[in-house]
């Protein structure tokens, strides 16, 4: 039988953060869980179970997330596996993004990230155990024409984690990167997905992708349900892995990309190896 832990989930009023939180509550485990908009996700939650526990919670503002954090711990008493879920995908080449658009997006998708794990890391460390999961996405493995500040960010994701994996072990605190493919959520949305303010007509095959991506809202092949109770099992394996492929689409995608890496990383092999000074 498993033993509950308490869950920190945060982008949790849609998506797989929504179905995360109602399988765990469904379970009798503690969750906290933030939005930006905290009716949004009582009703979307829709229960006043006291094993749940929403938050109102700016990401990109350090206090805003550390009173969150700190919330839980004195509603909980301990805080075991943090979510990193929040996120929105963002279209368009580098040039049609202004620097705002580009700027926020980090804001939300990296450096929110970054503030929680900053915030909770006193009380992981203190209890030496705990489970970082980070949702990066397949687009920060393999990414696709016109996505490239979506990319950069998830990138970011994937790198910050396998450096924290490395720096908390000691710890007793794992860490897992999670790259889903295509999922049946509200992504594909406008609540979820946002495409350059300022299009610019010569990139018509950049936004020829975007109308087809669109066009997929609702018939994605990912089940979030199964991705959900994907996430859960793996707070409960005992060697969890640093990464975790979600769905067909995103394994395909990450084997053909580590595929195109060693044959690029061959192609100058010789010339690579040529570097050593001598003096």
């Amino acid at each position: 039988m498993k033993t509950n832990k308490v869950w920190f989930i945060t982008g949790a009023s849609k998506g797989f953060g929504l179905s995360l939180v109602k399988q765990l509550l469904a379970q009798g485990q503690p969750v906290a869980a933030t939005s930006r908009i905290i009716n949004d996700l009582k009703q979307a939650v829709g229960t006043n179970s006291s094993l749940f526990l929403p938050l109102q919670v700016e990401l990109a503002n350090e206090e805003s997330v550390k009173n969150a954090i700190a919330e839980t711990h004195n509603t909980f008493g301990r805080i075991d596996v943090v979510v990193n879920n929040a996120g929105y995908g963002i279209g368009g080449s580098i040039e049609e993004l202004t620097d705002e658009e580009t700027r926020h997006s980090f804001d939300v998708n990296v450096f929110g990230t970054l503030n929680v794990i900053r915030k909770v890391m006193p009380y992981l460390r203190e209890q030496k155990s705990g489970h970082i999961i980070n949702l990066s996405s397949i687009a920060g493995i393999a990414p696709g024409m016109g996505w490239a500040v979506y990319a950069a960010a998830k990138f970011s994701v994937i790198g910050l984690s396998e450096v924290l994996w490395q720096d908390v072990k000691d710890f007793g605190i794992n860490v897992t990167v999670v790259a889903p493919g295509a999922f049946r959520t509200s992504f594909l949305t406008p609540e979820s997905l946002v495409l350059a303010k300022n299009p610019i007509d010569e990139y018509t095959a950049v936004h020829d992708v975007h109308a087809r991506y669109l066009q997929m809202d609702g018939k994605q092949a990912g089940d979030p349900e199964k991705g959900a109770k994907a996430l859960i099992d793996l707070a409960y394996e005992e060697n969890p892995p640093l990464y975790l492929l979600l769905g067909s689409d995103a394994y395909d995608r990450a084997m053909s990309k580590l595929e195109q890496l060693e044959k690029e990383f061959r192609l100058n092999e010789e010339l690579s190896k040529s570097m050593a000074y001598h003096g």
